[in-house]
C-alpha cells in the first residue's frame, strides 16, 4: 500500500499585535499633563517628576531623554534656559526650551543627594545601568497615565514627544516651527507625526453645520 504524505501543518502562531492598539499614540491634553504632574509632585517623587517635566519640554525621543547627562542641563548651578542635543537616530542637532517650572524642578533634584556624583540626569535605580533603559521609561510612562485614568494602550513615550509640539501646532498653525523643534528633516514627516491632514480635517468639519 502506498504510503500517503499529509501536508505539514504549522502551528498558528498569536499575532504580536493582537489585543493591541496599533499606530501613533495620542498626545496628552494640557489637563492630563498637569494631573499627572500634580500626582507624582503630591508623591514626592523627585526624578519621576523631573523626567516628566523634561520629556515634555524637550519632546524628545525616549532614547535621546534617557541619555541626557547633568552637565548637558547644568551649568554653573543654573539650569539652562535652552538646550541643545545631537539626535540619536538622525545624527543631527536639535534644540529645546527649558520652561521656568521645569528649570526649577531640574535644579532641585540634581542638588539631591541621590544625584550626588551621577553624570546622568535620570541614574537607573539597577546598580549594574548607568541612566534608566527606555523600556524603562516606557514602563513609566504608562504607569503615570494609567493612575489618571486612561487606558495605556492608547499611550506611550511618543505621547510625551508630540504633547507640546501638538499643542503649539494648535495654537498657531507653525508646521515649520514644530518641525525643528522636533528634529525632523522634513515637513512631511512632520505632518505625519502630527496626524495634521486628519486633525485640520475634523475641526473643519466641525464648524460646518447642515
Amino acid at each position: 500500500m502506498p504510503r500517503v504524505q499529509l501536508p505539514a501543518v504549522t502551528p498558528k502562531r498569536k499575532a504580536w499585535n493582537k489585543g493591541r492598539i496599533i499606530g501613533q499614540k495620542r498626545p496628552l491634553l494640557p489637563k492630563q499633563v498637569w494631573a499627572i504632574r500634580a500626582r507624582l509632585e503630591l508623591s514626592g517623587n523627585l526624578r519621576d517628576l523631573t523626567l516628566f517635566n523634561v520629556a515634555i519640554d524637550s519632546k524628545l525621543r525616549g532614547c535621546d531623554l534617557v541619555k541626557l547627562t547633568v552637565t548637558g542641563l547644568v551649568k554653573d548651578d543654573r539650569v539652562r534656559e535652552r538646550v541643545s542635543v545631537i539626535q540619536s537616530k538622525t545624527k543631527r542637532p536639535v534644540q529645546f526650551e527649558l520652561s521656568e517650572n521645569t528649570r526649577e524642578t531640574v535644579l532641585t533634584w540634581v542638588r539631591n543627594p541621590e544625584m550626588l556624583a551621577c553624570p546622568f540626569m535620570f541614574p537607573s535605580r539597577f546598580h549594574d545601568r548607568p541612566h534608566i533603559s527606555t523600556r524603562q521609561y516606557g514602563r513609566l510612562v504608562r504607569d503615570w497615565v494609567k493612575a489618571i485614568g486612561l487606558e495605556p494602550s492608547g499611550y506611550g513615550t511618543h505621547s510625551l514627544r508630540r504633547t507640546k509640539a501638538a499643542e503649539i501646532y494648535r495654537k498657531t498653525g507653525n508646521l515649520r516651527a514644530v518641525q525643528l523643534l522636533l528634529g525632523h528633516t522634513k515637513v512631511d514627516s512632520t505632518v505625519r507625526y502630527l496626524g495634521v491632514e486628519l486633525e485640520d480635517a475634523l475641526s473643519i468639519a466641525e464648524r460646518i453645520d447642515i
